[in-house]
């Protein structure tokens, strides 16, 4: 059986709690080296599971015996690794969001099909089990016309996932250059764009740093809540929330309204996608869970990208999926700036 041969660039919290298990995991791929600037932390990672350890992820590049990389280090970084990972003939996984510009998701793109190979973009909410089963609901035509909707994704912030707690690279703003509006947010733009078929070409927004500082106390210069309201080019109207300061646990929901029902996911513990039709009528789908910071769950992103490497075609979540999203959200930064709705171009 044919096998993808992985190296990940990155072994912070998301490339440990993620794409490495999930990797290894995999029944079609396997985890060849890793690399990351903290020798100890990329060490510990590579003799834990068999693999070859660089602090220089260009030198990882030089591994012949690989296939593709995964690309999760800080959001400054995507762009750079990436286009270095296709010049040197592999396959590219990367984080989310792809890039912290226009210019540079653009080049990733370029390079992508200049080398012939794979990218594909860690977008991993249109692959829960939940939101597939929403799609099809939504695309049966059950709920009607959709005429607008909600969304939040709201946890209590990287400090607490991240290896470095406080001192992690998402409250830098050199390294991050987005803060929640583009580690969540980009997450939820992504989402609604798939499950609606639609395009946002409207964007306003709010964006705040409400509670998040440095371990020396100092407010971040990143947001850490921010409110989006979008409209898409078939008129969809609708909300995303997104923070960093949900104390209270998690919240990772959506509400679709329709001209016929009443989509909702994630609400209910048990029943993650449920209908309320204006008939009266109601389904109860109990389609499996959205993965949490403190409860992950399979993702599918890595076997997804290995499928689409041995099956030679483009990854569902492609280049411009990627660039779609950062588009809208980088939009989005730009509208909070101007003081008024812009229209995504």
């Amino acid at each position: 059986m044919a096998v993808v041969k992985y190296g990940v660039i990155g072994c912070g919290a998301i490339g440990q709690r993620r794409h490495i298990p999930e990797i290894v995991a995999g029944a079609n791929s396997k985890l060849v080296a890793v690399a990351d600037i903290n020798q100890s932390r990329v060490e510990e990672v590579a003799a834990k599971h068999g693999a070859t350890a660089y602090t220089d992820y260009k030198q990882l590049l030089k591994h012949a015996d690989i296939d593709a990389v995964v690309v999760c280090g800080p959001n400054y970084v995507h762009a750079e690794q990436t286009i270095a990972a296709f010049k040197a003939g592999k396959h590219v996984l990367v984080e989310k969001p792809m890039a912290t510009t226009r210019k540079d998701a653009k080049a990733m793109i370029e390079a992508a099909v200049k080398a012939g190979k794979n990218l594909m973009v860690g977008q991993n909410q249109r692959l829960a089990s939940p939101h597939i089963k929403a799609k099809q609901i939504i695309d049966s035509g059950a709920l009607g016309k959709v005429l607008s909707f909600r969304t939040s994704f709201k946890h209590p912030g990287p400090d607490g996932w991240s290896l470095d707690g406080a001192a992690s690279w998402f409250f830098i703003k050199d390294k991050a250059v987005m803060g929640v509006l583009g580690d969540l947010g980009v997450h939820k733009i992504d989402l609604m764009r798939w499950l609606l078929g639609q395009e946002f070409t409207q964007v306003s927004a709010l964006l705040a740093t409400q509670d998040k500082t440095f371990p020396n106390g100092k407010p971040i210069e990143l947001d850490d809540n921010a409110i989006i309201h979008l409209k898409t080019d078939k008129g969809v109207i609708g909300s995303v929330e997104i923070a960093w300061t949900n104390y209270g646990g998690e919240d990772n929901m959506t509400v679709v309204y329709g001209t016929k029902g009443v989509l909702s996911i994630g609400i209910d513990p048990t029943y993650s996608v449920i209908v309320q039709y204006r008939n009266g009528g109601k389904e109860l789908h109990k389609v499996g869970e959205l993965a949490t910071n403190t409860k992950q769950v399979g993702s599918g992103i890595a076997d997804a990208f290995t499928e689409s490497i041995l099956r030679k075609r483009k990854p569902e979540i492609d280049g411009h999926e990627g660039y779609q999203s950062v588009n809208v959200i980088l939009t989005a930064m730009d509208a909070f700036k101007a003081g008024k709705t812009l229209k995504v171009v």
